[in-house]
């Protein structure tokens, strides 16, 4: 059982050839791997009180798998902001990004696209 969302698991593995193309992607792993301990750890201690759904830390981890560490996390931490007791919630998915060319691992890490 894992901690992410379905939408953000994918069948992808980490080719030994394509390691270097996998160094840019090293940031945006990292705040994956924070973010999946964090839904693993702290999140089942908060229960269901997010607004919005998916919930705002399923939301940060397809925001950062999306559009990387940097933007992922602004686009996450404006959700943050939104979601509070006055808002009225609703579903709010990430918005995909245009041109996302990376294949996604079943613990929700980025990997390089394979092209064969």
């Amino acid at each position: 059982m894992t901690a992410l969302p379905a939408s953000s698991i994918g069948d992808a593995h980490l080719q030994g050839r394509d390691l270097l193309r996998s160094i840019p992607l090293i940031p945006r792993n990292l705040v994956l791997g924070f973010l999946a301990g964090y839904r693993t750890v702290i999140s089942p201690l908060y229960g269901d009180v997010c607004a919005y759904y998916p919930s705002c830390s399923a939301y940060a981890v397809g925001a950062v798998q999306q559009h990387g560490a940097v933007r992922g996390s602004l686009v996450s931490a404006w959700r943050i902001l939104r979601c509070n007791p006055w808002s009225r919630g609703g579903v709010d998915d990430v918005q995909p990004h245009k041109h996302f060319r990376y294949d996604l691992t079943a613990r929700g890490f980025v990997v390089p696209a394979r092209k064969d």
